[in-house]
């Protein structure tokens, strides 16, 4: 008891010191607390979603795409409309209903508009029938009756501020069709983003599908006391064995499936930068907790000298980090839940639609925040309460302070020298590494060394650094310049720590830089050396492009050729009878002018002949291929051909790595025309001398298909170096997190340091500094430990981002860039970082009363 009232005292004794410990705690787990609550919310939605759609049976076709899988050839797989007799008469059936569904459309408003998601959800048009009422409702107008007739989501409606009456166009591979909207309808559960049509059914089937008589799948409900399992044996039995058969659970299931892949990257990325943020804030905390013992030396000592033992000195200390974490943690899970809700408000934003209504919040949220929370800090408070403990009852008759163990810091600095050269030679062995695999590895283990040796080896260097960079920065603000550089070398230890807080953050950005960067360079280098098309046209969501959209590209002036390009689903047998499953690119001929590939054996032109293709060169060497082999190719949907290596290609780069090809009219021998895959890109060049009228006409020419983006060599640069930006503004964004938890660390120490100094800072104003003075003192001492942090993190993350992109250039990704600009730009922002986190600490120092101050203990 005596030593919990110690530790209550001592907490709200300096509550005002823990408070920004407590912040850290709080932004930790409020990030750890927001993520669970996100991912459990947005499994909730699609769980309700699936429950909502899928009847007690579906019957679909078994090479139906996956439903996340747009069909190469633009139209969905489908069941004949007999089906629905045959399933009626199965004993136990209660309803049948036939659906048509397809992704494989964009719809368009009267103005021309794609009123389709962009973030990422599909466009859906389906069939009206009895079913849809299960998850939506008709909020006005009335279900489509007729060929010219559509109902819309109300979301999509909303949006894009359509209205009873307007006009929409409906792009599929089968033609474009226009109808007015007779109604829209509002989900009974959230809509995660997508765009929703409806038509009637024979509408739907003929522009959808090509023609009446068919849909894509068949839903099935039981009368009452007939089991799933059992009416899908049934069914099973009644119809054959040439259809895939699903219960209203395994129809979920296989959603939450195609969904795990997206919501697990999403879980785990924002987990790891939670966990950045927790390692960042053990610095803040054990730099608060050090400090506070080192001002509490003389209270400690007279505690000891009245009769507690060192296990009570050290479980007072812990107690109170108990109490910190408790704080912190709690607070932390209440502003997770704030934290999913924003991401929520955020997602929709982007185009995924996430209703508050299905926030969920599991009783393993709280548990794993509480947990995570207080265990993070108490152990982040055991070096510095073991440390309170072994003060002595002799300290009460000393100064406050506790003086530097020498030993301590001797040993400290071979062990952060021996793990820096060991993560050193880690990074190195990952440079030199000849397969991705172990590189990899060795990659991370070099990482994690050099991250806890620079910790570790942080105080040793505080001195020399420091000192350089005082002559740079400090110097030449005079004697106060000359205190600040004093004040920042007084105690090694806590400026290593505090720098290393922030090293920690900035480490990852100039990393993730220095990769992003050589990305872009690499795939600039390897664009401008390979690609010879002046222009692409393709859809950024995937989508084949339609034939009607092809007919108008290849009629454009101006065009010295047009080279389509497909991928067909294929299984190959290799001359020593392994068999595997490969994608073709099926092209036309001019492709090699349009992509200059390098062969090792043969000419990629003679790939293009009749019954020919061409492998690459891995495949080649793992399948012991040379040219003149015969391949047997078992094309989806179609027939098996002999197929003949005309030539290999090398493996190298990026662009089209791995890739096999074979003509155009080689496929359309072995396919179906109704089988036939669209082509998901078109390259194209002009004549000589038009590229630039050509580049306008092409545009032009694709006005009425919005879905689809022409660019040329120019714009293609752009876009890669958008999307990488992109990317890593969005982990910037994240780490930000840490280096707010950084600021508070700098912050934390100074304001804490002020404290330490009170009668230091009053006798200097006795003798003369002014209070400008002394505010230019602790600014510039911020200044110089945010630069030394900063000077750290952002070689140790060069050293990162280089050891990355050797291991990368084994993947085609062969240019260094280092982004200078970048790097710069963070390193003077530390500066004004530094200045931000001392304006409070250096107001409260301005303010102390000179004779207070001095006459304090």
């Amino acid at each position: 008891m005596t030593v919990l009232k110690t530790s209550l005292r001592n907490f709200f004794a300096h509550k005002g010191r823990m408070a920004l410990s407590a912040v850290a705690v709080l932004l930790s787990v409020a990030f750890v607390s927001g993520t669970l609550v996100f991912t459990d919310t947005m499994n909730t939605t699609f769980d309700k979603l699936f429950a909502s759609t899928a009847s007690d049976v579906t019957v679909s076709p078994k090479a139906a795409a996956a439903n996340d899988e747009i069909p190469q050839n633009g139209r969905p797989e489908s069941l004949p409309a007999s089906l629905v007799e045959q399933a009626r008469k199965v004993e136990g059936v209660k309803d049948v209903q036939g659906s048509v569904a397809s992704t494989s459309v964009t719809v368009v408003d009267a103005k021309n508009k794609n009123v389709g998601p962009t973030g990422g959800a599909p466009t859906i048009a389906v069939n009206w029938t009895p079913n849809e009422l299960r998850s939506v409702e008709i909020a006005s107008g009335h279900e489509p009756r007729g060929p010219t007739e559509v109902v819309v989501d109300g979301a999509t409606a909303e949006k894009h501020g359509l209205k009873l009456g307007d006009e929409l166009r409906t792009i599929a591979v089968t033609g474009d069709f226009t109808a007015k909207i007779v109604g829209t309808v509002e989900f009974k559960v959230t809509n995660p983003g997508a765009t929703v049509v409806y038509f009637d059914t024979a509408t739907a089937q003929r522009e959808l599908l090509g023609k009446t008589g068919l849909f894509t799948q068949v839903s099935v409900d039981a009368k009452p006391g007939v089991s799933d399992d059992a009416l899908k044996a049934d069914l099973a039995a009644a119809l054959g064995g040439g259809y895939k058969l699903q219960t209203a659970a395994e129809v979920a299931d296989a959603g939450r499936e195609s969904m795990a892949a997206f919501l697990d990257v999403m879980k785990y990325a924002m987990l790891g930068f939670a966990g950045i943020a927790f390692l960042v804030g053990i610095f803040l905390i054990v730099n608060t907790f050090s400090m506070l013992v080192a001002q509490r030396t003389r209270e400690i000592g007279l505690m000891r000298a009245i009769g507690s033992s060192r296990k009570q000195v050290n479980r007072s200390v812990l107690v109170e980090a108990l109490l910190l974490g408790l704080v912190g943690s709690v607070a932390g899970v209440a502003a997770g839940v704030g934290l999913a809700v924003g991401l929520m408000k955020l997602m929709s934003s982007m185009g995924m639609e996430l209703s508050t209504r299905d926030l969920t919040v599991a009783w393993t949220t709280p548990a794993v925040g509480l947990a995570l929370g207080i265990v993070v800090t108490v152990l982040a408070a055991y070096i510095p309460a073991r440390r309170a403990g072994k003060v002595s009852p002799m300290a009460a008759l000393r100064d406050a302070g506790t003086p530097a163990d020498g030993r301590a810091g001797r040993v400290r600095g071979v062990l952060g020298l021996v793990l820096s050269g060991a993560g050193a030679a880690a990074l190195v062995a990952a440079a030199r590494a000849a397969e991705a695999g172990p590189g990899s590895l060795w990659l991370g283990l070099g990482v994690v060394l050099t991250l806890l040796g620079f910790v570790v080896v942080g105080p040793l260097l505080a001195g020399g650094v420091v000192r350089a960079l005082g002559v740079v920065v400090l110097r030449i603000f005079g004697p106060v310049g000359r205190m600040a550089e004093r004040n920042a070398l007084r105690n090694p230890r806590r400026t290593g720590a505090t720098a290393a807080a922030l090293m920690i953050g900035l480490a990852l950005v100039a990393g993730l830089s220095v990769v992003g960067s050589s990305m872009v360079a690499s795939a600039t280098e390897e664009l401008d050396r390979s690609v010879g098309a002046d222009y692409i046209v393709r859809s950024a969501t995937g989508q084949p492009i339609v034939p009607q959209a092809q007919a108008a590209l290849e009629k454009t002036p101006g065009l010295d050729h047009v080279t389509e390009y497909k991928w067909v689903e294929a299984r190959i047998t290799d001359p020593r009878g392994k068999v595997s499953a490969a994608d073709l690119a099926a092209t036309d001929p001019t492709y090699v002018k349009d992509l200059r590939r390098e062969t090792t054996a043969g000419t990629l032109t003679d790939a293009y002949g009749e019954n020919a293709m061409s492998v690459g060169s891995d495949y080649a060497t793992e399948h012991g291929v040379k040219v003149g082999d015969v391949l047997t190719v078992a094309f989806k949907g179609g027939d098996t051909a002999k197929l003949k290596v005309a030539a290999i290609t090398a493996d190298v780069g990026q662009v089209d790595k791995g890739a096999m090809y074979t003509s155009v009219s080689t496929v359309a021998r072995h396919l179906p025309a109704e089988r036939v895959p669209h082509s998901l890109l078109i390259l194209a060049s002009a004549k000589d001398g038009q590229e630039t009228q050509a580049y306008q006409a092409l545009k032009d020419a694709l006005a009425p298909y919005p879905q689809y983006k022409v660019s040329n060599q120019a714009d293609y640069k752009e876009e890669l170096q958008d999307q990488v930006g992109q990317l890593l503004n969005i982990v910037y964004g994240l780490l930000a997190l840490a280096i707010v938890v950084a600021v508070l660390g700098v912050v934390n120490t100074l304001a804490l340091s002020v404290v330490e100094r009170t009668r230091e800072i009053g006798l200097m104003r006795a003798i003369g500094l002014s209070r400008r003075q002394l505010r230019r003192m602790i600014r510039l001492e911020s200044v110089v430990i945010a630069l030394f942090g900063a000077l750290l993190g952002l070689g140790l993350g060069m050293g990162w981002g280089t050891a990355a992109q050797k291991l990368l250039a084994l993947e085609g990704l062969g240019v260094l860039e280092i982004p200078w600009p970048t790097i710069v730009t963070v390193f003077v922002g530390s500066a004004f970082v530094g200045l931000f986190a001392a304006l409070v600490p250096a107001f409260r120092a301005g303010r102390m009363n000179v004779l207070n101050a001095i006459a304090s203990e």
